[in-house]
């Protein structure tokens, strides 16, 4: 277990890096979009090319790498991830890096399957949420450190700069891997895909999985035209982006750590108040779009809300699929990304419809009691499984 812990910060160096990866389009979406000489919903549909990449290779990926040791195949997926950033640097037109993304995106799950099921077992069943929060912090420090640093790289010297400097991190992260992190098996014997994609019969864990789903889909919305609402409908100035992007990852961080230790004591209660809570500052950063000293809070606000609930969801998935964590997990940020995809479509075609971009802020709000409503249907089918057993 020593060993295993160990590895951990080396873990989070890499979510960071790869995270970093996905995120800082946020900020750089303007500059790319205007290089590649393409709209901003156009540039926002690379969110999707990287959405579709994680949903498609995610959960096959993993299922056909059951039977393989865990810190051979991070390696091997790391190394992918280095080679797609690079070519995302190299991209000579947007065709190019939207494959790239798509490239990079492919191995995504399954690597935070297999991080997030070795940092699991080192913990409690009762201490699970917290746990996977440490790690999940790797993302955190992607919004506070990395996607502001990104965007600064990007503005400075090109778009294609923070590629590079992603690419950089994550061999810094392998590096590591290899040298602290020890060959982990599964804790139960290998089994083939078939055997493992069974737990999917089981209605609780597809229920988890869309809670992921919905509950996310809201916030990933606002993020991914995060750039464009905060200078064309508020008024920042475009070098405020990455001070902004900060204060958001600021407030994920302290979400985060909040989330895990409210879902440790009473996991739905939880997630349903902080998803109710995430729709109302949805609704007030759209009342308050006009003001920047409005939505510099509600930036803090919406962010610290937004990942409150993330390390209860992991969780939930976790707990309902034991029997296959790591595919469960994999399949788990497949419908995040799911979720990312969905949102930048949905996002785009509001725009384009004319309704302008501060409706965003509505529609993920609408978006979030969608989540709500599921999230209530998997607590009463929790309540009535208790009230059958006594």
């Amino acid at each position: 277990m020593t060993r295993i812990n160990a590895g951990v910060p080396a873990l989070m160096l890499c979510v960071f890096g790869i995270t970093t990866g996905e995120f800082v389009i946020a900020g750089i979406l303007p500059d790319l979009a205007e290089d590649l000489t393409v709209s901003i919903p156009a540039a926002g549909l690379l969110v999707t090319a990287y959405a579709i990449g994680m949903i498609v290779g995610g959960p096959a990926l993993t299922a056909l790498s059951a039977r393989f040791p865990r810190k051979p195949l991070i390696l091997a997926l790391l190394a992918i991830a280095i080679a797609g950033n690079l070519a995302s640097a190299l991209a000579p037109a947007y065709p190019v890096l939207f494959a790239a993304r798509v490239m990079t995106a492919l191995v995504t799950s399954t690597f935070f399957a297999n991080a997030i099921v070795i940092a699991a077992s080192t913990a409690p069943p009762d201490r699970q949420a917290s746990t996977v929060s440490t790690l999940v912090f790797g993302m955190n420090l992607s919004m506070i450190l990395g996607a502001p640093i990104g965007t600064l790289i990007g503005e400075a010297h090109g778009w294609r700069a923070t590629f590079l400097a992603i690419a950089a991190c994550c061999a810094a992260g392998w590096m590591l891997v290899a040298r602290l992190v020890p060959d982990v098996r599964a804790a139960a014997p290998a089994t083939s895909a078939v055997v493992e994609l069974r737990v999917f019969r089981r209605r609780d864990v597809l229920l988890a999985i869309a809670v992921t789903a919905v509950g996310n889909a809201g916030l990933l919305m606002v993020f991914t035209f995060f750039a464009p609402l905060v200078t064309t409908v508020t008024g920042f100035a475009a070098g405020a982006v990455a001070v902004l992007l900060l204060v958001y990852g600021v407030g994920a961080a302290a979400g985060n750590i909040a989330g895990g230790r409210l879902s440790d004591m009473s996991p739905m209660r939880a997630q349903i108040g902080l998803l109710a809570l995430l729709a109302g500052a949805l609704v007030l950063m759209w009342a308050g779009s006009g003001s920047t000293a409005v939505t510099a809070v509600m930036v803090f606000v919406v962010g610290a809300l937004g990942f409150s609930v993330i390390p209860g969801m992991q969780a939930r998935v976790l707990a309902t699929a034991a029997a296959a964590p790591t595919l469960a997990m994999a399949v788990n940020a497949s419908a995040y990304q799911l979720a990312a995809a969905f949102a930048a479509w949905l996002g785009g075609r509001v725009i384009d419809a004319g309704l302008g971009l501060r409706s965003l802020y509505l529609v993920a709000a609408a978006v979030t009691v969608a989540g709500i409503a599921v999230s209530g249907y998997a607590w009463l089918r929790d309540r009535g499984r208790v009230v059958r057993a006594g």
